[in-house]
């Protein structure tokens, strides 16, 4: 009935593997990328520093500002409490205001009359106090200003290639972004790779221990085997079955996570490509000097970048205590107006000029701030330099562990095939009665971890093909 029930399931993940569709390595990394949120967000980043490298451009055109201003107030402005009179003299020979003869006011007794040591004007000229009266209660104000930069210290210079760098420094860092998705789609695909020659494996092991199950009870009934040795194979094929239990819930959880990462239904089914193959091909690893290596890691670009951009901000920092020129023009209007009187008109003038600006002293600000830049320049190299130290290290490990990984499968293959011939021997002993069930027990045993081992040494060459890749900064390029 066991045996019925197996060929059953075997029957239907067989035709279940035929129906569905066959995704390559290819198709999962171009899945992973175009679904991949922080890809985006990357991509978002390089968009942000594009923008910004144009508005950096900016800073060399003329920049042109336009202000308006409206009140409403309560009063008018009178400069006079109430009319004045002002007296009517005479300008002398010397230019000074005077009083002539006739101007001056005679008494009765035919003198001149004089008040407080002055002589009292005849004639007296009207100002009316509506004369001197601002009507100010709607006021206006525009300026329309234009300026151009000519001289900035260096600033605007060192911005624009800021922003060119902080460009390259987002498209770095979306390079190195894509390749962690690469490895994390690798790990996951390999990983489902290797669960399914598992789930293969226990699947034919189960069957193997069933069949073992069935000749012992025939051999128990005909008195030729012990009840010990019925229940020792009970025993295996109930850890067997446990076994494949396990296999199964880590592939579903396996495909969960890959679906996710392909950004797929978490229950979407479908049939990688290297699951249909009994033997991976392996390729010829690659090998690349150290120079080539810093060329192609993103993260030394981004430090290198970033060192770049530091320099940049030491400059940027120096150009705030160096003088600095622009032409400025300006055109400026207002009501009430007072260029031709007091009038409620609107009118204005123009008026262009070059404004200077230079520090001269600031307790020694400037040398603190390029100091403090320069340390943070520093810093960053310093960076650089353990970035490099760290990337040789990665590589040597990646390469070491090519080389053990391809030692350890020609042990695996060696093993293998003395685990099949040890199994093989073991059969044909016991059915010959020349060697008990523990032994055959035993050979089953080293058999299942035989091949198991051989599609871990598999699944290992792979991840570490792709880790060697990723330290070499090409994952993703070939």
């Amino acid at each position: 009935m066991k045996k019925l029930i197996c060929g059953i399931l075997m029957l239907g993940t067989i035709a279940g593997v035929y129906g569905q569709k066959v995704m390559s390595l290819e198709e999962c990394r171009l899945l992973a990328l175009e679904n991949n949120k922080k890809l985006k967000m990357a991509d978002e980043q390089i968009n942000a520093a594009k923008a910004k490298k144009e508005e950096a451009f900016t800073k060399y055109l003329p920049a042109l500002d336009a202000m308006g201003t409206y009140m409403r107030n309560q009063k008018e402005i009178n400069l006079l409490s109430e009319d004045a009179h002002l007296p009517v003299g005479t300008i002398g020979q010397d230019g000074k205001w005077t009083l002539g003869k006739d101007q001056i006011m005679i008494g009765a007794d035919g003198k001149p009359v004089m008040n407080n040591g002055q002589y009292v004007p005849k004639d007296y000229a009207l100002l009316p106090k509506e004369a001197m009266t601002v009507d100010d209660r709607n006021m206006a104000l525009l300026q329309v200003g234009l300026t151009q930069p000519i001289y900035m210290g260096g600033k605007i210079r060192a911005y624009n290639q800021l922003a060119g760098l902080s460009e390259k420094l987002a498209e770095s860092g979306r390079e190195q972004e894509l390749q962690n998705i690469i490895q994390e789609t690798d790990e996951a695909y390999w990983q489902i790779v290797s669960l399914v020659n598992r789930q293969k494996l226990a699947v034919k092991f189960v069957e193997t221990l069933q069949k073992f199950e069935h000749d012992i009870e025939v051999m128990y009934r005909t008195g030729v085997s012990t009840k010990a040795d019925m229940l020792s194979v009970k025993v295996k094929l109930n850890q067997a079955e446990m076994a494949l239990l396990r296999v199964e819930d880590g592939l579903s959880l396996a495909r969960m996570n890959l679906n996710q990462i392909c950004g797929l239904a978490v229950d979407s089914v479908y049939t990688l490509q290297e699951e249909l193959l009994n033997v991976l091909p392996q390729a010829e690893p690659k090998w690349l000097n150290i120079e080539q290596v810093y060329d192609n890691r993103p993260e030394i670009s981004s430090l290198t970048l970033a060192t770049d951009i530091y320099r940049k901000k030491e400059k940027i920092a120096r150009s705030a205590y160096l003088p600095t020129v622009a032409f400025m023009a300006n055109y400026f209007a207002m009501t009430p107006s007072f260029f031709d009187g007091i009038s409620t008109g609107f009118d204005g003038m123009w008026s262009v000029g070059i404004g200077v600006k230079a520090p001269i002293f600031h307790w020694g600000a400037s040398r603190k701030t390029v100091r403090s830049a320069r340390a943070e320049t520093s810093l960053m190299n310093f960076k650089l330099q353990e970035a490099r130290e760290k990337i040789e290290l990665q590589v040597s490990q990646a390469r070491l562990k090519v080389k053990e990984a391809a030692r350890k499968m020609e042990v695996a293959e060696k093993n293998q095939v003395k685990a099949d011939e040890n199994l093989k021997y073991a059969n044909l002993g016991f059915q010959e009665g020349t060697i008990p069930v523990s032994n055959v027990l035993e050979a089953q045993t080293a058999w299942l971890a035989a091949h198991t081992d051989l599609i871990d040494t598999q699944i290992e060459m792979k991840l570490c093909e792709v880790y060697l890749q990723k330290a070499y900064g090409i994952l993703g390029k070939e």
